[in-house]
């Protein structure tokens, strides 16, 4: 069987494969190329994203650069193997395309596409294990385990007036209250017994008592529906808290991991509407990064999320200063420890960025990078 195509990396950390196509209005030598890589790209994107460093370091590795000429030109393709972050990789990439001239020569740098080697790896362990299965097992064993799983599934859901129901919704101290018996199913799977679905329109009454002597939180869809079932919910039973899947999930369909991240992050409903308020500007500064990504440029805002300023990174510790009123820093780049303190101490709240080169966070700000704000 054809395993992975990136054996011949010599780094075990590599992550991702920038692939680039080549095209020199000249003759050159792949040396040239990567010299030319080198020189045009350094001090582009800061240290912490300097070529040299990151390759004497181990977090990139060496470019591979496989060319032919004729006619008096040069055109080939360009690998460049890398261990940092998506974030990370794709800024690289993008440097390679500022490369204009190699040499004496024009030339043109296309990025065509950056592969994820994990998922590459993923797909030969998959391809591999449906062989392995194949061989060792019989179509009468897959029928046992399928028989044997939806049997101890279905002997786990039970009813409580009428309702589908965990079998600990009556003994337990706290409830979870969903939207319909997939979701009750679910859960279930994920070991979660105090489970209880409304399994239809309106709020039954067995629901609305149960909240009344237990601790109750809601745990519904992510949308209009979901919505709508939580401000009935909110008005007829006593909730405490209200827990939500991630964007574009529905309870139903989580994995387990995702049913036990959202619940420990549920809000009490006390809190929801700040919670509401902090989810939407987190959105906002997470949409204002993803404008300024590959820009260098930072954007100083206010607490109604108004632009202030704009200005290149490099220029934010000198104007950072100078300013009023900045409730937010989203930049283009890294958060060093010198701009976070800087940031701290003229209040800003939230400091979005690239990367984080923190030894500490000083207490009254928040530093995330655009993925920390979509796991959030």
């Amino acid at each position: 069987m054809e395993r992975p195509k990136n054996e011949e990396l010599e780094r075990g950390s590599v992550k991702y494969l920038v692939h680039a196509k080549l095209e020199v209005n000249g003759v050159v030598e792949p040396s040239d190329v990567v010299g030319a890589i080198f020189g045009q790209t350094e001090g582009l994107l800061g240290e912490e994203l300097e070529l040299r460093e990151l390759l004497r370091t181990g977090k990139v590795g060496r470019i591979k650069v496989n060319i032919t000429s004729s006619q008096g030109k040069t055109s080939g393709t360009i690998l460049l193997p890398s261990g940092l972050d998506k974030m990370e990789t794709c800024l690289l990439a993008g440097a390679l395309e500022t490369v204009d001239r190699i040499g004496p020569c024009e030339a043109k740098i296309t990025v065509e596409r950056v592969e994820d080697v994990r998922a590459s790896k993923r797909e030969f362990v998959i391809k591999r294990a449906r062989e392995l299965m194949r061989e060792v097992e019989t179509p009468e064993t897959l029928e046992i385990f399928r028989n044997l799983r939806e049997s101890i599934h279905q002997a786990e859901i039970t009813e409580y007036a009428g309702l589908p129901a965990g079998p600990k919704v009556e003994s337990s101290d706290s409830i979870i209250v969903v939207e319909g018996r997939a979701d009750v199913l679910n859960l279930l799977k994920a070991g979660i017994e105090n489970v209880i679905a409304i399994g239809g329109a309106g709020i039954p009454p067995a629901v609305v008592e149960l909240t009344k002597r237990k601790i109750t939180t809601a745990f519904l869809d992510n949308d209009r529906g979901g919505d709508l079932i939580l401000k009935e919910l909110l008005q007829v039973a006593e909730v405490e808290y209200v827990a939500r899947p991630p964007p574009g999930k529905s309870v139903e369909e989580l994995t387990v991991k995702e049913i036990y991240r959202a619940l420990r992050n549920r809000v009490p409903v006390a809190a929801l509407g700040r919670e509401e308020e902090v989810e939407k500007n987190l959105r906002k500064l997470s949409e204002i990064a993803a404008e300024l990504r590959g820009s260098l440029k930072a954007r100083l805002l206010n607490r109604s999320l108004e632009v202030l300023k704009e200005i290149p990174v490099r220029e934010v510790k000198e104007e950072l200063p100078k300013m009023e009123g900045v409730w937010a820093l989203v930049v283009d780049g890294v958060a060093t420890q010198e701009l976070t303190e800087l940031a701290a101490q003229r209040g800003v709240e939230y400091l979005i960025c690239v990367r984080k080169d923190l030894a500490r966070v000083p207490p009254n700000i928040r530093v995330l990078t655009p993925e920390e704000i979509f796991r959030h």
